[in-house]
């Protein structure tokens, strides 16, 4: 308040001497409400205006009150009710420019009651001429409201956020229908844009609208989580009616007043849709159809956008068009944040001299204001020009939201928002995404499309793209189909984006680019597309890494980013024969730099730059998996760059980090460079092994079935090299390869795992003992003594003694690839070795451990009893023959089947093949128990048979089996009627005399009639059918039988989905086989 004056002490006197009149007056006096206020209040608005500065805030805002108190009642008797609200808006207005009001929750409901019947009364009446002069109150209103939300936004309640964006939106509905009163109205009299304009000049209730918007979204920023649902959804109804009046008229007006409009109204929808209440599915369409209006807005009355600011410099116009010249400020050049600030002060020195100005003028507020308004070189642009840019960048903006609330709705979408042809030419009438992207001169809206894309690419299902075929546009029909419209919408994104990679000079936009090509190239299936589009995007990012960023700040990040796509590219999960092709050319000329693996290769050796260091060593193992033919060349390079790494992290530094020297600088080796080399390593090696995996083996007799061959082992071995492409003039398999694999493995066992494996860090041990799980048996075959004696030490020390456990489960996962090879199964010694490192790790905590120690189990147990299928003469030796080794099997096995279903799946494999090898008795009689001889040949005297007492395990193993198929998942179950085909194929085991064997068949048959999967049925069938004769069903056999009628009609009555046909088939034939030989075996 100012000093006191005699001036002053005048104006507060006749302030108080009004009020006090009026309070009086208006009790006992006889003069109306109106003519009293009147000659009270009004005759002095002028004086009371000014003497409010004088007084304190809380005594201004309480008189305030109380006019609205008197005035309320008389508005129903007044005349003209219109110029009494004018008359006491127009007063509050003018105070409120004189001091900070401050109300009350109750007293602030009391005000935007009074300013929501005065605004509803006013845009009642626009419709009568002369009255449009009215605008002016409820912008004085909205601008009082607007003062007292900025002088007290912090003290707000959340009920009182509520009730003033109840408040905005009966102002917003309100001037909808002063303008339009009715959609069908608008097209029965066809408005245009120039109706539009005109009302717009008469009576600025679109800046009325604006404001409103503006505050409503200040409004629901304060109340954030507690923004109430019945007003979210009003909200939503009241912007979508604009959406639908914008998108049926296609109506957009370019000028001041309008944009501003625009600005407010998207930036509200942000708000919105970007915290949605309730599913935005029925709206997903009308907003996005009046949204991608405003891709190409403020182009209407100046030429189409001629570049983007990614190609300036590099690339000409793609238009002959070309834009007016911009007049130059040679003035000083002056920092954005100077000039943001002294942008600021004109404004509030604007308000501070204009009373009357639109709150507008106040709240304009910028959607993205990181960068400067300005150019760099100090250059002002157009203020017309940058606020339709934020207009086009709002509007992409709301795109974003949209996708990421409702991706599933949005999908359908796409064929609006992107190009299916042309997309390097800019069509501001049937503008994209990708127009903004490449042609948009603003940056912003450039970098607001990338983002906007890679939402839509990131929140797509990569199962929804993979229908996208291409087709050549030029045989397309009227009529395109969505899976060629995918196909053709993915081309020109690889299209636009690689153009705009090779072109773009802006940091910020071109690491969005390649986000943007990341998510292209995992989404796109290249079987379906042109078959030069994987080689031309592995070419073009090759050009791109190696030309490099050089004056870019962050050119490390960069190179990181265009490395990841090109490992992404090659990771492609069905090898492209034409990157391949490519590759096997560029060999010749590796000499010459002309690379991918040369490129890799020396960003690889990058030791000062763990990133890019990282990402070329991934793309180096994603090469090696992809195309493995091609690593024999490369070998001397790839192993002199992991034996520099290696030999530059010394083992007894702590493990985190190494200093290396290296051409003079000092940079940071880790334990995840040292690792992703060492995958490379174990990569590269498998493909020169041509390492082909060794998962669940299979038995060798049931795969000889020409029902189940076909169906049974259709997966591929993920950690296996691709060999699909091998033509017939290469030689993966010769000798002479097969040789170099040998001389590639004596190489890293000599010089690379020596280091390695006895690495402080548990990463880069596990990783090295990953390597073992990579060889072959021929490879392990043609070493020599000495090595092969590393690996079996180095595996089982590693499984048994090591602490860290992912370093113990990478060794027994070694354990189970090594104990396939012919050669280790022969030998009881390393076979007594590898089951005690994997029993004692079956008792591990982790079931990451456990899981990889049953794998590990099952696979010795399957070895062990191929051994004895493959000689069935050949004596065991004496460590095979003691009864405790096979005992510690079986009770291993028993007890992992009652753990997890990953767990057990392994388990009741390695019981199937136990229950293969076990030598039973004779039973004497049909109540007799069998005894087990738990040595691996007939037994010859009684001390060879365990008593009858302490031999329990057929039970058991049954018990498992019948838990297994009740209990397990899938795998569980088809795992099950696999070891039961071992059980049944047991010869000393009569089925007929066993006490449990008709619920063994039941449950066969149960899975056979009832499983949805086609593969356990499958399997099912396989196990049923192992018995030789009828007596091996024993009085079981009546219910086999017409358990197969029952399948084979439910097959022929079932509908069976595409997928699962091909299983349908084999399993018709298997029944249908198995069927007849059972009727036969029956005659």
């Amino acid at each position: 308040m100012a000093a006191p004056s005699s001036s002053s002490a005048s104006s507060v006197r006749s302030w108080r001497t009004a009020f006090l009149t009026l309070r009086d007056e208006s009790i006992s006096s006889s003069t109306s409400i109106s003519q009293l206020l009147y000659d009270t209040i009004f005759s002095h608005s002028d004086c009371l205006i000014a003497a409010a500065h004088y007084l304190p805030p809380p005594e201004v805002s309480s008189d305030l009150l109380f006019l609205l108190e008197v005035a309320t009642p008389a508005s129903d008797s007044v005349h003209d009710v219109a110029l009494l609200f004018s008359d006491i808006i127009h007063l509050i207005h003018g105070i409120s420019y004189q001091v900070v009001l401050e109300f009350s929750s109750s007293s602030w409901n009391l005000l935007l009651q009074y300013f929501g019947d005065a605004i509803q009364c006013i845009l009642g009446k626009l419709h009568i001429p002369g009255n449009y002069a009215q605008i002016r109150t409820v912008s004085e209103s909205l601008e009082i409201v607007s003062y007292v939300v900025c002088s007290q936004q912090r003290k707000f309640l959340p009920a009182e956020d509520i009730q003033l964006s109840k408040f905005l939106l009966s102002v917003i509905a309100g001037s909808q229908s002063a303008i339009f009163p009715s959609s069908s109205s608008i097209i029965r009299h066809g408005y245009t844009a120039e109706i539009v304009k005109n009302v717009t000049k008469c009576n600025s209730l679109w800046d009325v609208q604006a404001v409103a918007f503006d505050l409503l979204s200040q409004a629901i920023t304060s109340l954030g989580s507690y923004f109430p649902v019945d007003v979210w959804k009003s909200t939503i109804q009241v912007i979508r009616k604009l959406m639908d009046f914008l998108a049926s008229n296609s109506l957009l007006v370019e000028d001041k007043v309008m944009s501003r409009y625009y600005l407010s109204l998207l930036r509200c929808l942000h708000l919105v849709i970007a915290e949605p209440k309730c599913s935005l599915s029925d709206h997903v369409s009308a907003f996005v159809a009046a949204l991608r209006m405003f891709f190409a807005y403020g182009f209407s009355s100046r030429p189409l956008l001629t570049c983007s600011v990614g190609n300036q410099g590099k690339e000409p116009s793609l238009t002959s068009t070309k834009e007016d010249p911009k007049r130059t400020n040679h003035s000083a050049y002056r920092p954005p944040h100077l000039r943001r600030r002294e942008n600021l002060n004109k404004k509030l020195g604007n308000v501070q001299n204009s009373p009357s100005s639109t709150a507008g003028e106040s709240f304009n507020c910028d959607l993205i204001s990181s960068d400067s308004d300005h150019d760099s070189d100090g250059q002002v642009r157009d203020t017309d020009i940058i606020q339709n840019g934020k207009v086009r960048v709002a509007a992409i903006i709301c795109i974003q939201d949209l996708c990421q609330v409702d991706p599933k709705a949005f999908t359908s979408q796409w064929t609006l928002l992107l190009p299916t042809r042309d997309v390097l030419l800019p069509r501001k009438f049937d503008a994209t995404l990708m127009t903004c992207l490449l042609f948009d001169p603003s940056l912003k809206a450039q970098i607001a499309s990338a983002a906007a894309l890679v939402v839509m690419l990131d929140r797509t299902t990569t199962i929804s793209l993979q229908i996208a075929e291409y087709k050549d546009p030029t045989k397309c029909g009227s009529f395109m189909p969505l899976s060629i419209s995918l196909g053709q919408i993915l081309m020109q994104l690889h299209t636009g984006v690689l153009y705009l990679i090779q072109r773009s000079t802006h940091g910020r936009l071109l690491t969005t680019l390649f986000k943007i090509l990341l998510h292209l190239i995992s989404s796109t299936p290249y079987p379906r597309m042109p078959e030069e589009l994987l080689p031309n995007i592995v070419k073009a990012l090759q050009a791109t890494i190696e030309e490099g960023f050089p004056f870019k700040s962050d050119q490390t990040d960069l190179l990181a980013a265009a490395i990841s796509c090109l490992n992404a590219a090659v990771s492609v999960s069905q090898s492209s024969p034409h990157v391949k092709e490519m590759l096997s050319e560029q060999i010749s000329t590796a000499q010459k730099g002309n690379s991918v693996l040369i490129t890799l290769l020396q960003y690889s050796e990058q030791l000062t730059n763990p990133t890019i260091c990282i990402e070329a060593l991934q793309a180096l193992k994603a090469v090696s998996h992809n195309y493995p033919h091609i690593m024999f060349a490369f070998w001397e390079q790839l192993s002199s760059v992991v034996s520099n790494f290696l030999h530059e992290a010394a083992p007894e530094v702590s493990t985190g980090q190494w200093r290396v020297h290296s051409r003079n600088n000092v940079g940071i080796i880790g334990e995840k460079v040292i690792t992703a080399a060492v995958k490379v390593l174990d990569e590269c090696l498998r493909a020169i092994s041509g390492f082909k995996g060794t998962e669940d083996l299979l038995d060798d007799n049931l795969l000889d079935s020409p029902f189940t061959s076909d169906c049974i082992r259709m997966k591929k071995v993920s950690s296996a090299p691709s060999y699909e492409f091998k033509s017939s003039n290469e030689t993966v398999d010769s000798p002479e390869e097969e040789c170099a694999g040998m001389k590639q493995w004596c190489e890293v066992i000599e010089k690379h795992l020596p280091r390695s494996l006895l690495h402080t860090s548990a990463m880069v041990r596990a990783a090295s003992i990953t390597c073992f799980a990579g060889i072959t048996s021929p490879v392990f075959s043609s070493l020599s003594k000495e090595k092969e004696d590393y690996i079996l030490s180095s595996v089982v020390n590693a499984a048994v003694y090591d602490e860290v456990p992912s370093v113990r489960s990478a060794a027994c996962r070694a354990i189970g690839v090594i104990s396939c090879f012919p050669q280790v199964s022969q030998s009881a010694e390393i076979l007594d070795k590898f089951i005690h490192a994997v029993e004692i790790n079956t008792r591990d905590s982790l079931v990451s451990v456990r899981g990889t120690a049953s794998w590990a189990l099952a696979n010795i147990c399957e070895s062990i009893r191929r051994f004895f299928d493959d000689f069935p003469s050949r004596q065991p030796t004496d460590s095979i023959e003691r009864s405790h080794t096979l005992t510690l099997l079986i009770k291993c096995s028993l007890r992992l089947a009652n753990d997890g279903d990953k767990i057990k799946s392994n388990a009741v494999r390695a019981l199937g093949n136990l229950s293969r090898l076990i030598k039973f008795s004779d039973l004497t009689s049909p109540c007799e128990k069998p005894v087990i001889n738990l040595g691996l040949y007939p037994a010859v005297n009684n001390s060879d048979l365990l008593s009858t007492s302490n031999s329990n395990f057929l039970e058991r193993i049954v018990q498992a089996f019948i838990s297994g198929i009740t209990t397990g998942n899938v795998k569980v179950q088809w795992n099950v009627c696999h070891a039961l085909s071992n059980l049944f194929l047991n010869e000393t085991l009569r089925l007929q005399d066993m006490d449990r064997v008709s619920s063994l068949f039941n449950i066969l048959l149960l899975l056979l009639r009832d499983s949805p999967n086609f593969k356990v049925r499958i399997q099912a069938a396989a196990a049923l059918s192992v018995p030789a004769s009828v007596y091996g069903y024993g009085k079981s056999f009546p219910d086999v039988v017409q358990g197969l009628e029952h399948t084979i009609e439910n097959l022929e009555s079932n509908h069976i989905p595409a997928p699962s046909f091909k299983y349908k088939v084999a399993l018709e034939k298997q029944v249908n086989f198995f069927n007849q030989f059972q009727y036969e075996q029956y005659c």
